[in-house]
């Protein structure tokens, strides 16, 4: 086992180098090796096809078209030109799922708080991954001192997702009912919320925040 900030990875988990995280998962008799690294602007093709499946035929996001390339372009940049971690996984030397932070709100009071967002490929999910990544981003938006970091999921029959999210140590605050339409169907938000543990409650240090303008890849969207 390995041991995190956020708690314990299972042994596939192997090793952190400096901004990456490497490991295997299994895959069907053999395991697969797989990447956690920062993302860039190449990856956004990969990233748009994983976002595009959860629009069209799912309700973790809210987003009813899927955006072009340039929007998750600007979405992205938002994101890294704050500081703040937008991350991918490869497996096999292919982007299958990707994960990054954003400010929940944009006012200067909210700034030590922020949102995450985590996706994976479909045929890939329920390997780990997702645990991956989402235990990968809480220790980066622990290092730019957030205290906070909230998810807001897309449908409170989005079961997956919200064991995710306990298991990495999140717990429910509340239920948004019926606040999204899709589908031909009323859908809840699910707000669940984390303490980051490596920043000093008494003296929070200053978080890179994005402008009000900004947004990332489905962020206000998914939740």
């Amino acid at each position: 086992m390995w041991e995190t900030g956020a708690g314990t990875l299972p042994a596939f988990f192997l090793v952190r180098a400096g901004r990456k995280l490497q490991g295997m998962i299994p895959s069907g008799n053999d395991m697969s090796e797989f990447l956690i690294r920062s993302a860039k602007v190449g990856d956004l093709e990969a990233i748009r096809s994983i976002y595009a499946i959860e629009v069209l035929e799912h309700s973790a996001s809210f987003e009813i078209t899927v955006p072009g390339v340039e929007e998750m372009k600007t979405r992205w940049l938002g994101v890294t030109e704050a500081g703040l971690p937008y991350r991918v996984v490869e497996v096999d030397g292919l982007v299958s799922g990707y994960a990054y932070a954003t400010p929940y709100r944009p006012r200067p009071g909210y700034r030590y708080t922020l949102e995450n967002s985590v996706y994976v490929a479909r045929p890939l999910q329920r390997q780990g991954l997702g645990y991956a990544l989402l235990t990968d981003l809480i220790g980066r938006c622990e290092a730019v001192g957030a205290r906070q970091l909230v998810a807001v999921i897309g449908d409170s029959e989005h079961l997956a997702s919200i064991r995710l999210h306990e298991k990495a140590g999140f717990r429910t605050v509340g239920v948004l009912e019926a606040v999204g339409w899709k589908f031909e169907r009323w859908i809840d938000s699910v707000i669940m919320q984390r303490s980051l543990t490596g920043a000093d409650p008494g003296s929070p240090r200053q978080v890179a925040q994005a402008g009000p303008n900004r947004r990332a890849a489905g962020a206000g969207d998914a939740a």
